[in-house]
């Protein structure tokens, strides 16, 4: 198939699967909705990869914190530990020293308790949900139904 001129024709290019050669707006349905697919299913992938990304960054995070709180606590541990012993020290002054010993105890059994339940509470799953991926997703999935209708 030679023209006139020597020249063979040549297909019109692509772009993505999409014809260069017509003009936009004059695709048929059935390729705007293979595109439609092709690019929602890029979407979603992409979206996986923002939720992974995003719990993996939670999961570091989490990580980095326990390491500092276990640390922390177990200076506080050897500093808690000679405070107590001060304090049966100056109540056995008032008190016999086993009494002075278990009422000091039963105070820092009390207020160990209390932190310790106060932490639990506030260490919940909803800390590590991936709210910015949610949202995207949100609205992704408004946007596709705005454009379906």
């Amino acid at each position: 198939m030679s023209r006139e001129n020597g020249t063979t024709p040549v297909a019109p290019a692509r772009d993505g699967g999409r014809d260069l050669g017509r003009q936009q707006g004059s695709d048929s349905i059935p390729d705007l909705i293979r595109d439609l697919a092709t690019d929602l299913s890029s979407l979603l992938g992409k979206e996986i990869q923002l939720a992974k990304a995003e719990v993996g960054e939670s999961v570091s995070e989490a990580r980095t914190a326990v390491a500092a709180v276990a640390t922390g606590a177990c200076i506080a541990m050897a500093g808690l530990v000679v405070l107590l012993l001060s304090a049966v020290y100056g109540l056995s002054n008032l008190v016999e020293p086993w009494l002075a010993a278990l009422i000091v105890g039963a105070v820092a059994l009390l207020v160990g308790y209390m932190m310790v339940h106060s932490a639990k509470n506030s260490m919940t799953a909803s800390s590590m949900v991936p709210d910015r991926t949610l949202d995207s997703a949100k609205k992704d999935i408004d946007t596709l139904e705005r454009a379906i209708r």
